[in-house]
């Protein structure tokens, strides 16, 4: 599948629709349900040619404190470091987060790797008691979620 390309018009509007949300999650009670997360991730990475990864850093009651994109790949892949997802979390104070990323390619199932990828990172956020509830991977037509699908 094609990378979306947006008109000026349409970046336009994403972008004011995004300002609009996030000014909302500023008060901590966005993405309050799976689709409100998957519908703002597909705007938020609408258009993106290459990988990224990120992750929405939330407190003990599910309440955003930040969203970060933190690594930037190529068109297949992006270099991860659980390390680096730690210590942001731990600088936010988070106690749980929702990890996501973009393909590119068109497709959201997940790969052995993501697979792989959030097991580690998971794993690594367990001894700091920072849970991970969920990894989005995101197209510019559809979301697959890894905890729906029991990958989690």
């Amino acid at each position: 599948m094609p990378t979306l390309e947006l008109t000026e018009e349409d970046a336009q509007t994403v972008q004011q629709a995004l300002t609009i949300i996030e000014r909302s999650m500023a008060t901590g009670d966005l993405l309050s349900t799976p689709d409100m997360t998957r519908n703002y991730l597909r705007l938020k990475l609408a258009g993106y040619e290459c990988e990224v990864f990120g992750a929405v850093f939330l407190t003990t009651r599910h309440r955003v404190i930040d969203n970060k994109v933190m690594f930037r790949g190529t068109i297949d892949g992006a270099a991860v470091y659980p390390r680096e997802i730690a210590k942001e979390a731990l600088s936010l104070n988070a106690a749980a987060l929702i990890l996501y990323h973009n393909h590119p390619s068109g497709t959201s199932e997940p790969s052995k790797a993501d697979r792989d990828l959030t097991a580690r990172i998971r794993d690594a956020l367990a001894l700091f008691e920072i849970r991970v509830l969920d990894h989005l991977i995101v197209t510019d037509n559809e979301s697959t979620s890894m905890a729906e699908q029991g990958l989690m």
